[in-house]
Formats: C-alpha cells, structure tokens, sequence
C-alpha cells in the first residue's frame, strides 16, 4: 500500500515499500522520470530513496492535496511498467585502504578474500545522497558485514572506497566518514562540469576490479 505523507510545506513523500529489494531502486527511478515528464511544471525536484520517492512542489501551482491527487493515475500498476535504462560500471579499485587488514581480522578472513568477496559480485545503486555523487551500493557480502566505526574520521579523501553494515560506497569528495576503507578508486565519480556530473544513476549495477598501484595511477592520470 502506497502511502503519501507531507515532508514539511512543500515536499510530499511516497512510501512505495516497507523493505527495498533488488529491482526496486530502478522501479523508483522509472515512476520519477514518469511523474517529471508529466507534472514537471509543478516540481522543484524529486529525490528518490530505497523504499521512497520524495517530491519538492511549488506552491505557486499546487499543495500537498493537489499533488497527491495528480499522482494517482501515475502510481497505479506503477512496478509493472517499463523499467529505466541502467547500466553496468567497471570500477578499478586499488585494494591498499587504511581499514583492509582491520577489516580481515574483524571478518575472520584474509585480506585476500576480502578483496575477492567485495569484487566477487555487482551491486545496485539504490539511492545517491550525503554528499553529491555519494551512490549507496548493495548488497555486501554477508561475510563482509561490519558496522560503522565507533568514531567517524574527520576526513576520508576523495575516491576512497568503504563498506559498512551491508553497503559499500565511494567518496566522491573528502568529507567526514564513518565507513570502513578498503581501497582507492582513480576515477572522479561526480564533476559539476560533466553532463550529467554523476557517473552512477540509481539503478545501475556496479563491479569493482583490483588494480595494482601502476594501474592506478594510469588510472587516474587519463
């Protein structure tokens, strides 16, 4: 059952689940890109989220009322419809983080399977948010599970790759974080400059690769 509760003057969110799945985050990016194109005029913005759709209307042209309304028509049969384009990322890891050796002897294993549990599957980008271009991926490997350290660092650098309870994730800028670093990416995820500025969209489905440290930085210099 879909629930619309107000978020505040001018936002209404969409509850379209009570636990995410693995088809779900592309469902939810299919029904935002659907309602955009039809209430588009009455938007400021739509934020999708594991389980949730939260959509910021102008006041000028509608209320909460008024939205929920339009949005009936859109929501019926909604997970049947066609689903959004995603794709498949190849992401090179130089596997050498701070947490690695950390991480094995939490999980009882070696840091080589770490690092083959973690690129052994893809994962699915199920919501982007906390900084611009921060994609949350899941699902970890139940071996991996760990949660969040007892006290955030006040600064993991940019591209820096970390796990926590069943995600895994990539700062795409240096900020503060609580996460586990198991390794480096070269790539720049999120540019203002780039059309679109974020390399992963909700949806897709992401595979890391083990580089060595001459990869990286062949990597990083292209």
């Amino acid at each position: 059952m879909i629930r619309c509760e107000p978020a505040g003057a001018e936002a209404l969110l969409l509850v379209l689940a009570d636990e995410p799945d693995g088809d779900l985050p592309l469902q939810i990016a299919n029904l935002a890109e659907r309602i955009r194109v039809a209430l588009g005029p009455l938007l400021i913005d739509l934020v999708p989220g594991w389980t949730t759709l939260l959509l910021h209307y102008d006041l000028r042209f509608t209320d909460h009322h008024g939205l929920a309304k339009c949005l009936q028509p859109l929501l019926d049969n909604w997970r049947s419809t066609g689903a959004a384009d995603a794709c498949m990322h190849e992401i090179p890891i130089c596997y050498d983080g701070e947490d690695l050796a950390l991480v094995a002897q939490a999980c009882a294993l070696t840091e080589a399977e770490v690092i083959a549990l973690h690129t052994g599957r893809s994962y699915r980008v199920g919501a982007i948010g906390f900084a611009p271009g921060f994609a949350y991926l899941s699902e970890l490997d139940a071996r991996l599970v760990l949660p969040r350290r007892a006290t955030p660092r006040t600064r993991v650098p940019a591209g820096s790759l970390a796990i926590a309870e069943r995600q895994t994730a990539i700062y795409p800028q240096a900020s503060p974080g609580g996460w586990h670093l198991l390794g480096r990416c070269p790539w720049r995820l999120f540019d203002p400059a780039r059309t679109p500025p974020c390399l992963l969209r909700i949806g897709d489905r992401v595979r890391f690769v083990a580089i060595d440290a001459v990869r990286f930085k062949q990597e990083e210099q292209r």
